[in-house]
C-alpha cells in the first residue's frame, strides 16, 4: 500500500530464552524461528514473552514495540536478511510509526548481532 518492499519492513518481538528476555527483529513477511533465536543467544529453548511482561520491560505497547529506546534493553538479534538492505524500517515506539535506518546503525544502537532467525518469505 505504501510502495515499500516488505523485505525492508521488520517487526520487533520479545521472547523468553531460558528465562531471560530478548528481542528478535525479523521481516514482517515471515515469522520468528524460536529454535534459531534460542541458538543465536546460546540458549536451549525460546518462547514468545508474555505480552504484559514485554510491555513493562520495553515501555511500549504491543504492536508498537521498538528495538530502540527500551526501558530495560535486552539482548537483541536482527535477522541476517536485513544485511542485504540499504535501509530497513522498524517500529518507532507507537503503532503505525516506523523509523528508517541502515541495518548497521540498528545493530550499533542496540548492540545486536545477526543470525538467521526468520522463517517464511524473508
Amino acid at each position: 500500500m505504501l510502495g515499500i518492499d516488505p523485505a525492508r519492513v521488520f517487526k520487533t518481538l520479545m521472547v523468553d530464552v531460558d528465562g531471560r528476555l530478548a528481542v528478535g527483529v525479523v521481516p514482517v513477511s515471515g515469522n520468528l524461528d524460536l529454535k534459531a533465536m534460542a541458538a543465536a543467544l546460546g540458549g536451549k529453548k525460546a518462547a514468545m514473552a508474555d505480552p504484559a511482561v514485554a510491555q513493562r520491560r520495553t515501555g511500549y505497547v504491543l504492536g508498537g514495540i521498538s528495538p530502540l529506546g527500551q526501558r530495560q534493553p535486552s539482548p537483541t538479534v536482527v535477522d541476517s536478511s536485513a544485511l542485504g538492505q540499504d535501509t530497513i524500517l522498524v517500529s518507532g515506539g507507537r503503532r503505525g510509526l516506523d523509523l528508517e535506518l541502515s541495518p548497521a546503525e540498528l545493530i550499533r544502537l542496540t548492540g545486536a548481532h545477526t543470525a538467521r532467525i526468520g522463517t517464511g518469505r524473508s
